[in-house]
């Protein structure tokens, strides 16, 4: 089946175009030659968006979110391919793993949702390799997110075998011996700078997840141009949000205060505009969600009891649009390419026609309760913003209509 999208305004070569009428065949469905047509309006074509730091539960904690809501959640917020953290029961270290949630993922995921391997063998930063080898041809990358590989001699293994394997490292930067001394931006951005040195020494592709300090944008900047070969991504909640606006949440609602809280924890003013400004100069590469998910009760304890993780894949573009590319501080192409292209081209995925249509004109206010998700905490309840999806195709096919 071929869908014709006729009358709107298509995103083509860093520029909107008029008028457009575009046929988007469904790689699916072959020998169908019958064409739907939908008359888009002032609607917006996009490129679809691609999220390479999404929490997706399953296999191990399904209770939270499942392959199948996740993947809507993703389709809905514009999303058609993602890259899941491998914090799992069992975690993907070896075959056998990996195998239990990609069967998972064969049978119930609506978009293309690409597993991680681990870089160690209990996902916890310490201790052994993971089968990397082994799972080389099944997954995007390795990581061992939600743990800092605390070793220095660890990494250098895990580099020198990624680069052998032509995978990137994809590292939660966290030194635990500076965490539990109270320094929280220290143990982001000096795990970062060491990893820095042993990519260089190793010739790796490193790829930094969530950076939310100032120092890390600083070394990461000088890394590049040095030659280091090495790519990072800020999330949504960094770009927009400072510590003011979570000290002025908590006391608007205690209660709430649970969605406001993530690792790393959102910092100063200071660091939100350095990290806008890595974004804009090309340091930032990318932009990923860090969508994750919890039960209802996890999410309640007030900010200091509540679990790390917000859920973000369905308000992600419209709150970077509306808080960044309409009020002029940075241009939707630059978006495009840090939410499309950037990830894509870093991470080896390839799509065809593959869109997201949205109403930029008229705005909408974020409620969670509409999320398909089964994670509703978001620190963007509540929010006016541009940015609907309406449809979102992958590869021609149609995988969400609102």
């Amino acid at each position: 089946m071929k869908t014709v999208l006729r009358g709107g305004k298509l995103y083509k070569n860093g520029a909107l175009v008029d008028n457009v009428s575009l046929e988007v065949e469904d790689l699916t469905v072959m020998n169908d030659d019958t064409k739907r047509v939908i008359e888009l309006d002032n609607s917006f074509i996009l490129p679809s968006f691609c999220d390479v730091h999404v929490h997706f539960r399953e296999p191990g904690f399904g209770y939270k979110e499942t392959i199948r809501q996740g993947s809507m959640a993703a389709a809905r917020g514009g999303y058609t391919a993602v890259g899941t953290m491998p914090n799992l029961k069992p975690a993907p270290h070896d075959v056998d793993s990996l195998k239990v949630q990609q069967d998972i993922i064969d049978r119930d995921a609506v978009i293309s949702v690409l597993p991680y391997g681990t870089i160690t063998e209990n996902q916890s930063g310490t201790g052994k390799l993971s089968d990397m080898e082994g799972m080389a041809g099944s997954v995007i990358a390795f990581s061992d997110d939600g743990k800092g590989v605390q070793d220095d001699g660890l990494m250098r293994e895990a580099m020198n075998v990624a680069k052998s394997l032509g995978k990137l490292i994809v590292a939660h930067c966290e030194d635990e011996s500076l965490l539990r001394e109270g320094k929280v931006r220290e143990s982001e951005w000096k795990q970062i700078e060491r990893d820095l040195k042993l990519a260089d020494e190793t010739g790796c592709g490193y790829h930094v997840c969530h950076i939310s300090c100032k120092e890390s944008v600083e070394v990461i900047r000088d890394a590049k141009k040095s030659g280091v070969d090495v790519t990072c991504e800020t999330a949504p909640h960094y770009l927009v949000l400072n510590l003011d606006d979570v000290k002025e949440g908590i006391a608007a609602d205690p209660s709430l205060g649970g969605r406001f809280k993530m690792n790393p924890p959102i910092k100063e003013k200071a660091d939100q505009e350095a990290l806008i400004q890595g974004a804009l100069d090309g340091t930032v590469d990318m932009v990923a969600t860090d969508h994750a998910p919890h039960s209802a009760e996890e999410k309640s304890r007030g900010f200091e009891k509540s679990l790390n993780g917000i859920t973000g894949l369905e308000c992600a573009f419209p709150v970077l649009y509306t808080k960044l590319v309409r009020p002029g501080i940075m241009t939707l192409e630059r978006l495009l390419e840090m939410m499309s292209y950037a990830p894509r081209e870093r991470f080896g995925i390839r799509e065809k026609d593959s869109y997201a249509v949205m109403d930029l004109l008229n705005p909408y206010t974020i409620n969670s309760k509409e999320f398909l998700s089964m994670g509703k905490c978001t620190p963007f309840e509540g929010w006016e913003v541009y940015g609907k999806t309406l449809w979102t195709f992958q590869e021609g096919q149609i995988v969400y209509e609102a």
